[in-house]
């Protein structure tokens, strides 16, 4: 299973962000084991896209605030759909 997150960074920069994002991405990785036996482990596959926002109104304590993520099983039909996943990427 996949999860696509949308979060939102507070940085001066989108060089700043692109770099904050892959940071917390990394950290976000645990591996836990089922009710099944099986490990599982959730890691960051990828950075698909950093943009800034159309209002700086970032009133949150925090520099980085989760705002969405949805679960997808299927990879290889995300990437058929997402146009972001084949231009260059972000250093990993």
């Amino acid at each position: 299973m996949y999860q696509e997150s949308f979060v939102l960074i507070k940085t001066a920069s989108l060089e700043e962000a692109k770099a904050k994002a892959l940071n917390h991405g990394k950290n976000q990785t645990v591996s836990y084991t089922n009710e099944n036996g099986e490990t599982i482990t959730w890691s960051l596959q990828q950075v698909i896209d950093v943009n800034s926002v159309l209002y700086d109104d970032f009133d949150s304590s925090e520099d980085i605030v989760d705002l969405y993520a949805r679960h997808f099983r299927n990879y290889e039909a995300y990437q058929s759909f997402e146009p972001l996943l084949s231009q260059e990427q972000f250093g990993e």
